[in-house]
């Protein structure tokens, strides 16, 4: 990819706006439309130029263009053929406001800097360029298979749909079957040789229509998209009946195929309609139908196209409207309750209450067989435990007769009847913390009985004597009823509150883990197994709406986990078009998709932050491997010439025919040819191992090692310049001998080569308690210390013009090679001038 310059302000430029004028068919005027739109934007005032417009030999486009600026197009040369592509280079250095580019689809010329114009384009939105373009609905990569199957024509230039989707603003181009296939028969779109055939073939009446379709559906969805997220960023909860979604509620009974059918039927009235089944289960987690009758009716749903969901709520038409709203719903499909008439007259229906808190949203009600058959279902009057109902049953009944006994055997007129209201209150108010609400009304009328029985004059009997009393119990029972309704709705809001809270506090440590960069895929799905008690939670994408999903990350609670008993309930929760959520386990309340859709966003946050690292990298890569190539082009262009340069023209004077040469000018090109060779084995030998480094290669056997065994070789041919100073009592060191001395070797005649005529190089070595240190001291020009941190990376020279120093290889290499074997090089200052490079290897743990 060739790298293009940018100015310092790029990154804090605004991107810029894509317009997307989308085509039914191919005729139907998207670029006449394109066009249009770009004379408007001019007469405002705006710079357009036209990047790319294909006019096909159509005099008609070709004067639509009339005096807009045209940037001249790119020619590319393949296989002996000329092709003329959009210069994207010209566009950006013209910097206009906004270009026009034409078959956002079309592929590139071999040679170009991108496979398709659609990446061409986002170059030009990266730099702030606001893109007009155009698609036809044929080209959008996920209705390939359904263009083919429609005109078996299988289309060869594609554009992922996401890339249209993130479009600003797209206008859907259309025209009638009957008047596009009048436009091409005048010739309007193609040549006349080519109109019969396609009239025939591609643009037959039913073809069109079902293109038609395509591109009004495809439309659709972003627009619901578009619908959804705008609802989402400005809390809306109403429902808009914008596109019609059928919420069925089922029970898991028998009749529950009816109202599945029913719901089917009513969605199939209004094109793109979805159909949705919602089942809830009750708090405590136990099914309220055997689960192959919910398997059943999943199976079912996804049969007539709808999709299958399981909500956890308190209360079951709280629930199902909470869902429909969610989703923004138009209508509930209900059934008529199976409960008998007198219970109905107690405790009311499901069906009735959805219909009263539906608001906006319509209900059908349908009725079937099972219809007031007086069915049972399951209780849902209490979110509470089964054993904490028991006891606050029991506890109504022993709490009064507890605090009778108690105070008949204190006996008549110890305790005042205010005083004795005051305790059965308490009581009654213990009851409704064990029990809940029910159990403690109970309480409150047996207490009633008792205080009018034994406490009450005339004793013995349910009668009140003075009115006072009367009203004392009465207000006394109302009292307890409240007082026990408040406790009971306390209770649950608490539980509610500490449960709200975790979530908080889960999704603000999860959000600030993930926004650090600390957190990954996998560590957000094990949170949301571990916060909502999930058998398995598994996070997946794919590239696009056909492919099969892959899984990104996957996360089972632990095995110790304590959770409430669960089902096995699969749900779906879609993050995006690429991405979703798969929950298993237990299944979750209506009010909790809120948080799931929370996890879903850091979830894709975290893939987002994850694949934005993984280009970082990769550009970091190729920035630093194409600062290398250019770096060592330049070098090798002269410090290798150099070498082979005086090779062959001291070649050249020893085998000169009409030259006779004497012994001290053989010698002296002889000594030249051997000087360059070693000079240029140096320089390959570099280049050879910084390779082995970069491609990591080099692959060390670290044994216990002398240093006298390895200093010697290393230093040899520089040992006229040198002192060596390595004792024989030095520990061993664990290391590659061979790797070690190449790092002697190059400092020692880096050393050498920066020291002044005359003066020795030092190395030295001794030993502490973790390392042993070999030191190469010159007494050189030395570094400064900004540069130190600079020095050991590949073609640094520091500041020194001389040719002769090479390719400034030496010291990338050493430091390479000594982290290979675990020795690490560092540099310091020689005392009086010069550089000291320091090299610790690590100790074998024996002595010699």
């Amino acid at each position: 990819m060739t790298m293009r310059d940018e100015s310092p302000a790029a990154p804090h430029r605004r991107r810029g706006r894509l317009t997307v004028y989308l085509g039914a068919a191919p005729g139907v005027g998207k670029t006449f439309a394109m066009l249009d739109e770009a004379e408007r934007r001019r007469a405002r005032g705006t710079d357009v130029v036209v990047g790319l417009v294909e006019t096909h030999d159509r005099a008609a486009t070709a004067a639509k263009i009339g005096t807009l600026e045209v940037v001249p197009r790119r020619r590319v040369t393949h296989r002996g053929t000329t092709l003329t592509e959009l210069d994207v280079d010209a566009v950006l250095h013209r910097e206009p406001q906004v270009a026009l580019v034409d078959e956002l689809a079309h592929t590139n010329a071999p040679g170009s800097h991108h496979p398709k114009r659609w990446q061409d384009v986002h170059d030009l939105l990266d730099a702030g360029i606001d893109v007009v373009t155009t698609v036809n609905v044929q080209h959008l990569a996920s209705l390939t298979d359904d263009v083919e199957a429609i005109t078996g024509v299988r289309q060869r230039e594609t554009v992922p749909d996401q890339v249209v989707r993130d479009a600003d603003q797209i206008q859907l181009v259309d025209l009638s079957p009957q008047q596009l296939r009048r436009r091409l028969a005048h010739g309007n779109v193609y040549r006349p040789e080519q109109i019969d055939a396609s009239l025939r073939q591609y643009f037959r009446e039913g073809n069109l229509t079902a293109l038609r379709e395509l591109a009004l559906l495809w439309l659709a969805d972003r627009v619901d998209d578009a619908l959804t997220r705008y609802r989402t960023d400005h809390d809306i909860a109403t429902t808009w009946p914008a596109r019609e979604r059928i919420v069925v509620a089922v029970t898991g009974g028998e009749e529950s195929e009816t109202l599945l059918r029913r719901g089917a039927r009513i969605a199939q009235r209004a094109a793109g309609a979805e159909l949705l089944a919602v089942h809830v289960l009750p708090t405590d987690g136990l099914p309220s139908a055997p689960p192959a009758a919910i398997a059943a009716q999943r199976a079912l749903v996804e049969s007539l196209d709808g999709t299958f969901h399981t909500v956890l709520g308190e209360d079951v038409p709280s629930a199902v409207v909470d869902f429909a709203r969610g989703v923004n719903a138009t209508m509930i499909v209900v059934g008529v309750s199976r409960h008998s008439r007198w219970r109905q007259a107690l405790l009311g229906s499901s069906s009735a209450e959805i219909a009263r808190l539906s608001g906006a949203i319509d209900v059908h009600l349908v009725t079937h067989e099972r219809a007031r058959s007086g069915a049972p279902l399951p209780s849902r009057l209490s979110s509470l435990s089964p054993g904490r109902r028991v006891a606050g049953w029991v506890s109504a009944v022993a709490v009064p007769a507890a605090l009778t006994a108690l105070f008949v055997a204190l006996g008549r007129g110890a305790v005042s009847l205010p005083t004795e209201l005051m305790m059965f209150l308490a009581g009654v108010v213990g009851v409704a913390l064990v029990g809940g609400l029910w159990p403690a009304v109970a309480a409150a009328v047996v207490s009633f009985v008792c205080l009018n029985w034994f406490f009450t004059p005339p004793t013995g009997m349910l009668t009140v004597a003075d009115p006072e009393n009367l009203l004392a119990l009465v207000v006394f029972v109302l009292v307890a009823a409240a007082v026990a309704s408040v406790v009971d709705l306390a209770a649950r809001r608490t539980v509610q509150a500490y449960r709200s809270r975790a979530e908080a506090s889960t999704l603000a440590a999860l959000s600030r883990s993930v926004l650090s960069g600390e957190d990954t895929a996998q560590a957000v799905v094990q949170r949301l197994a571990l916060t909502f008690g999930l058998d398995e939670v598994r996070l997946e994408s794919r590239p696009d709406d056909r492919a099969p999903w892959d899984t990104v990350a996957h996360a089972r609670r632990p095995a110790g986990a304590s959770a409430a008993p669960s089902t096995a309930v699969t749900t779906e929760a879609r993050i995006d078009d690429a991405r979703r959520l798969v929950l298993v386990g237990r299944a979750l309340p209506a009010s909790d998709r809120q948080a799931i859709e929370a996890f879903g966003s850091q979830a894709a946050i975290v893939l987002e932050h994850r694949r934005l690292r993984e280009q970082a990298a990769s550009a970091r890569e190729l920035e630093r491997a194409e600062a290398t190539r250019t770096a060592l082009l330049a070098a090798v262009s002269h410090d290798l010439r150099t070498p082979l340069t005086a090779i062959r023209t001291a070649v050249d004077g020893l085998a000169m025919p009409d030259v006779e040469l004497d012994r001290e000018d053989t010698d002296a090109l002889t000594a030249t040819i051997q000087e360059s060779t070693g000079r240029l084995e140096r320089l390959i030998e570099n280049l050879l191992d910084l390779s082995r480094l970069q491609t990591g290669s080099v692959r060390p056997v670290l044994h216990p090692t002398s240093l006298e065994e390895v200093v010697p070789l290393a230093v040899e041919p520089w040992l006229a310049e040198l002192d060596l100073d390595v004792p024989e009592d030095l520990p061993l060191v664990h290391t590659d001998a061979g790797l070690l001395e190449r790092v002697v070797a190059n400092l020692v005649s880096n050393a050498v080569r920066h020291s002044p005529p005359g003066a020795r190089v030092r190395v030295a070595a001794s030993s502490s308690a973790d390392d042993v240190e070999l030191r190469v001291v010159d007494a050189g020009p030395g570094v400064p210390d900004d540069e130190k941190e600079t020095m050991f990376q590949p073609f640094q020279r520091l500041g020194d013009t001389n040719t002769g120093t090479g390719l400034g290889l030496g010291l990338a290499v050493a430091d390479g090679l000594a982290r290979a074997v675990g020795a690490a090089v560092t540099a310091e200052d020689t005392p009086g001038g010069g550089l000291t490079m320091v090299v610790a290897v690590p100790r074998a743990g024996g002595r010699r």
